[in-house]
């Protein structure tokens, strides 16, 4: 296959979580392949939900496998960790669902057992900068990448694509927080997954003209739902990587709640810092 548009490459920004806690109960959830630019050199990581991580004992991560940089679709790698969320390093504010792991560690290892892995990485310049945000508008086209309760091409290993709006604005922190809405389906298993801004064709502007061309930027990353329980209140909670952690009296409403994409950027400069000074 050869990868050249740009939403053919989006197929290849993520990487599948898999999990099990003390328990032996297998959990699943979406990385993605994120680098940052930090005093000119570049910081490839993995990005997925705190939550993800959290109370396992076992994961895997599973890359496609490549050669001359194309994919070898339908032949996959993965690597297996114990103490997996020792691997894991977290946003230093607690509620910030978001973790990071190094890309280049993994990549070396699976080196070392004659493996070469295709992946397309996000990128810091793929953020919104603050003139841009102030010309996204309150409604904007959305399209998140992962493995919805565990669904993927199982002969192919790629990922699925779905799409939504933004339901709250971005540029507004919904409850004081970075965070916002997008009215989509995000099931168990979307934990973790890219939140993306795409237009392609004619799109509209904020205060112009339409234009034609690709409009695109990385807005965020998911990280819970709200429910409506059996007492019908609404109660927002991480979104489950166990689709039998969803309790049949808890009904999710398609709101997922994105945490902003500089909370990405936030979560590798605070590691990175703590790296220096180790």
């Amino acid at each position: 296959m050869e990868v050249t548009s740009l939403a053919e490459n989006l197929y290849f920004t993520t990487v599948r979580i898999n999990t099990v806690d003390k328990d032996g109960v297998a959990g699943s959830g979406t990385g993605f392949l994120f680098a940052h630019k930090h005093e000119d050199k570049e910081w490839p990581f993995i990005v997925t939900n705190k939550h993800v991580v959290a109370d396992s004992v076992k994961g895997g991560v599973t890359f496609i496998r490549g050669t001359e940089n194309k994919p070898t679709l339908g032949d996959s790698f993965r690597v297996d960790f114990d103490n997996f969320p020792s691997h894991w390093h977290g946003h230093p504010d607690a509620e910030t669902d978001i973790t990071v792991t190094p890309l280049v560690p993994l990549v070396e290892f699976m080196k070392t057992q004659g493996v070469e892995v295709f992946y397309r990485t996000v990128s810091t310049e793929h953020l919104p900068s603050p003139e841009q945000e102030k010309e996204l508008d309150a409604i904007e086209e959305v399209v998140f990448v992962g493995y919805p309760n565990g669904i993927w091409d199982s002969k192919n290993f790629t990922p699925i694509l779905r799409k939504g709006t933004t339901a709250t604005p971005i540029a507004i922190d919904y409850e004081g927080k970075k965070k916002f809405l997008i009215d989509a389906s995000v099931f168990g298993g979307s934990s973790g997954s890219p939140v993306f801004i795409y237009q392609s064709g004619t799109y509209g502007t904020k205060n112009g003209p339409a234009k034609v061309g690709i409009k695109f930027f990385f807005v965020g990353v998911v990280a819970a739902v709200y429910f409506k329980t059996a007492a019908n209140d609404i109660v927002s909670l991480p979104i489950p990587t166990r689709t039998k952690d969803v309790a049949i009296d808890k009904e999710m409403i398609d709101l997922g709640i994105v945490f902003k994409a500089e909370t990405v950027v936030e979560t590798i400069e605070a590691f990175i810092a703590k790296w220096k000074t180790a």
